[in-house]
């Protein structure tokens, strides 16, 4: 069953974890394939593995290399994409970024950047595709959010803020779309397999398993599984909603 056989999608923060992981599994799936990031390797080593993992050789996969905090940049790279395909069926706000403090040693430039990259890069995309969705009558956009923007975490009022604010763009703009047939969800991954993760020491691990009910992080894979979902038809009937993908932490 191909969930999303044909359709157009764009994904930020889409050259490594779990943004490429959503590609591989959307181009495995039938998509025509668009991923933002800001790194050439990254993203030409992304762009190689997508295209491996497409389902037809017919199927397009497209590289942009653009700071998703730059609204021209954004809206110039969406224009082309749009110029290319001439539609847009899914939008995946991925792309984000900790830079963690206290708040009291916190500085200016740390609050910017996070609150740019996490919440103004949704914006700044969600702005320019409903352009296009809005003239088909038809869309799906889903924003990865994280269980910090539902619970708070010491040390990240930065990314908890801007993760707790990607919570109430979506629950605002579903409801500005809706009856254009425009479906915005949102999914709050937790504790996830990363690279980063990796390098916890064993003893913050065992703290944090503490908290899973399922007793184990999550893979990239049971994030793009979700993603993939809310751009399905199966997904109709739902906008305007937080799925929590955390093992059981947040109640």
């Amino acid at each position: 069953m191909n969930l999303v056989e044909k359709k157009k999608v764009i994904i930020t923060g889409g050259t490594s974890g779990i943004g490429k992981d959503i590609a591989i599994l959307f181009a495995k799936n039938g998509a025509d394939i668009a991923i933002f990031g800001t790194n050439p390797e990254r993203a030409k080593m992304a762009e190689e593995e997508i295209k491996k993992a497409c389902k037809e050789a017919t199927q397009e996969v497209i590289v942009k290399l653009v700071d998703v905090a730059n609204t021209e940049k954004v809206k110039e790279a969406i224009d082309e994409i749009v110029a290319s395909w001439k539609q847009i069926d899914v939008l995946v706000n991925n792309a984000g970024i900790t830079k963690d403090n206290l708040l009291l040693k916190m500085t200016e430039e740390q609050w910017d950047d996070v609150l740019d990259v996490n919440l103004k890069s949704v914006f700044n995309t969600c702005r320019s595709v409903l352009r296009t969705m809005l003239k088909q009558r038809s869309g799906r956009i889903i924003n990865i959010s994280s269980v910090i923007g539902l619970t708070g975490n010491a040390g990240q009022v930065n990314y908890a803020a801007s993760k707790s604010g990607m919570i109430g763009f979506t629950k605002s703009l579903a409801q500005e779309v809706a009856r254009k047939n425009i479906c915005v969800n949102c999914i709050a991954p937790g504790y996830i397999q990363t690279p980063m993760t990796e390098k916890l020491p064993d003893i913050a691990k065992e703290k944090i398993l503490v908290m899973i009910p399922l007793k184990r992080f999550g893979k990239t894979l049971d994030i793009a599984n979700a993603v993939l979902f809310f751009a399905s038809d199966f997904s109709d009937y739902i906008t305007g909603q937080v799925l929590s993908v955390d093992g059981g932490m947040t109640k």
